[in-house]
C-alpha cells in the first residue's frame, strides 16, 4: 500500500500569535481613516471627486445569484463650515474622538488648512498622543454593544 501523502508532510501543533496590541490595532484603525479623509481633501482641493470601492456580496435581480462586486464607498468629510470658518473633527467610527478636555474640533481658516491639519493629527495618532481618547471612545462603543 502507498504511503499517504499527508504523512510525508512534517505536522505540528501551532496557533497564531496575535503580536498587535489592542491599542495599535485601534491606532491603526484610525489612521487608516485619517489616510482617506486626506485623499479626500486632495481630490477636493483638486476639484475631483474621490470614491473608493470596497466588495460587497449583491443579490443580482434578475437571476438571483449571489455575486461579489467592487461598489462605491460612502466617505463624509470630517470637516464643516460654520460663520465662514471650517471645523474639523476626527472620528472613530461614528464616534467623535475628544481631542482635549471639552474640545471635540478644530477650528480651521479655509479648506486650505485642512490637508496640513489631517497630516499634524495622523502624526499624533501615530506618536499615541490620542491613545487615550481612542481607547474612551472603543469602550464607549463596546459598552453600546452589549
Amino acid at each position: 500500500m502507498a504511503a499517504s501523502l499527508i504523512s510525508t508532510l512534517k505536522l505540528v501543533t501551532a496557533t497564531r500569535e496575535n503580536k498587535t496590541s489592542p491599542v495599535l490595532q485601534r491606532r491603526q484603525k484610525l489612521i487608516k481613516k485619517i489616510d482617506e479623509q486626506i485623499s479626500l481633501a486632495i481630490a477636493q482641493a483638486n476639484g475631483e471627486t474621490f470614491s473608493p470601492t470596497k466588495f460587497k456580496n449583491v443579490v443580482n435581480a434578475e437571476t438571483g445569484i449571489t455575486e461579489y462586486k467592487a461598489m462605491p464607498k460612502r466617505i463624509r468629510a470630517w470637516w464643516w463650515e460654520t460663520g465662514g470658518k471650517l471645523n474639523l473633527s476626527v472620528r472613530y467610527g461614528a464616534r467623535i474622538i475628544e481631542l482635549a478636555k471639552g474640545k471635540n474640533s478644530i477650528e480651521l481658516e479655509n479648506l486650505a488648512a485642512v490637508l496640513p491639519t489631517l497630516d499634524l493629527v495622523r502624526k499624533a495618532v501615530e506618536a499615541g498622543e490620542l491613545d487615550e481618547a481612542i481607547t474612551k471612545v472603543s469602550r464607549a462603543v463596546e459598552l453600546k454593544l452589549d
